[in-house]
């Protein structure tokens, strides 16, 4: 009788993964390279953190993920239904809070009658009502602040196999912040993998295990997020 594995079961293989887009500019097409050639795997459980300067790779990696945007060379497994969530994550600004939480349960698979018993929960975790009935008025009376929050709670009232929050949690205030990390924790436990892009290193080495820091679309480091953190802030400080 073979023996039971206690390994971690893998969630998330990136092998070699290039990925490429075009843009247009000044009226010709010009091919952006934007991730060449990483490669990391994640786990059950896991919650990984991505940093890295502004255009480094962090979010069209997410996509690529997401099954958003196709490796160009490479392979990319996953296994469940990853799901992405951005502080532009489309939700209907002419709908009001309410009607989006409704929409957006229902787009992630949740039952109407799962909606229902979710709603008030989904509400009071986002605290777009804590300073008047803002959930009854259209999205675009919202600041972005109240968007990212109100996003982060309907995706948050779901488990995932594998969750991609990209600067979703910058906007919050104090109390905010402790609920996400609170329900992020949660996730894991219930077996999901969270990764986590955000410009807030502390949010990183408090929410994240683990850490992959991204340069001009490469993995310089892979490993425990304050290992990652610390050598990426090491390398930007700026030089006397």
């Amino acid at each position: 009788m073979a023996e039971k594995s206690d390994a971690p079961t893998p969630t998330v293989i990136a092998d070699d993964i290039h990925i490429t887009y075009k843009v247009q500019s000044g009226g010709r097409t010009r091919e952006v390279h934007a991730v060449k050639g990483v490669t990391f795997v994640a786990h059950k459980g896991e919650a990984i953190g991505l940093i890295g300067s502004n255009g480094s790779g962090k979010s069209t990696l997410l996509k690529a993920v997401a099954g958003l945007l196709p490796p160009a060379r490479g392979h990319l497994y996953t296994q469940g239904q990853p799901s992405l969530l951005g502080v532009n994550a489309a939700l209907m600004n002419d709908l009001t809070g309410e009607r989006n939480v409704v929409l957006g349960g229902l787009a992630m698979g949740l039952s109407h009658r799962q909606v229902r018993e979710r709603y008030q929960q989904i509400v009071d975790f986002s605290g777009v009502d804590d300073k008047g009935d803002f959930i009854t008025l259209p999205m675009r009376t919202y600041s972005s602040g109240m968007a990212a929050r109100l996003r982060f709670s309907i995706a948050a009232a779901k488990s995932h196999d594998v969750l991609m929050i990209d600067e979703a949690l910058a906007t919050g205030d104090a109390a905010f912040q402790r609920r996400s990390k609170a329900r992020i924790a949660e996730l894991r436990a219930e077996a999901g993998t969270v990764f986590l892009v955000s410009h807030n290193y502390r949010t990183v080495t408090e929410t994240c295990d683990r850490a992959l820091w991204l340069e001009a679309g490469t993995l310089r480091m892979d490993g425990p997020a304050k290992d990652v953190v610390a050598a990426y802030e090491a390398h930007t400080k700026p030089k006397k």
